[in-house]
């Protein structure tokens, strides 16, 4: 009955595993998308196990489970946690990062093209205004 389940979750683990060991060394690597994309796969079908599951016995599905199969369950869900809450540090660190580094690249293409402009008011104060430089993105990285 939770085999599938079971199996679904110990691949989500070696993923996220494999995921975090490559972003450790590497900001990028070329498999990156094609492990996002197979995030979401057995993330939808960890989803619809648990769904079915709950559909067959609503309240105690859990329960109903053998001493064995609860327990292998019990040690895919804990390595799981413990994968995905390392694989979110890591994650959240990557996105920091490059959060961090778009904005020094638009404060140095600022700073380049000098886009600070001064204009008068109407009662003959200046204002000051920054324009945003203008990035070009590749979106390959």
């Amino acid at each position: 009955m939770t085999e599938q389940l079971i199996d679904a979750m110990v691949s989500l683990t070696h993923i996220m595993e494999e995921e975090s060991e490559q972003l450790a060394k590497a900001p990028y690597f070329p498999e990156m998308p094609e492990i996002a994309q197979v995030k979401l796969r057995l993330t939808g079908r960890i989803e619809a196990e648990v769904a079915r599951m709950k559909r067959e016995a609503p309240d105690d599905w859990a329960e109903r489970l053998a001493p064995e199969a609860r327990e292998q369950l019990a040690e895919a869900s804990r390595c799981l946690r413990d994968a995905s809450s390392v694989n979110a540090q890591i994650l959240k660190r990557q996105i920091e990062l490059s959060t961090d580094m778009m904005g020094a690249i638009a404060a140095e293409a600022q700073r380049l093209t000098g886009t600070r402009n001064t204009v008068y008011g109407a009662c003959g104060g200046l204002a000051a205004s920054e324009a945003p430089a203008p990035i070009s993105i590749n979106a390959r990285l």
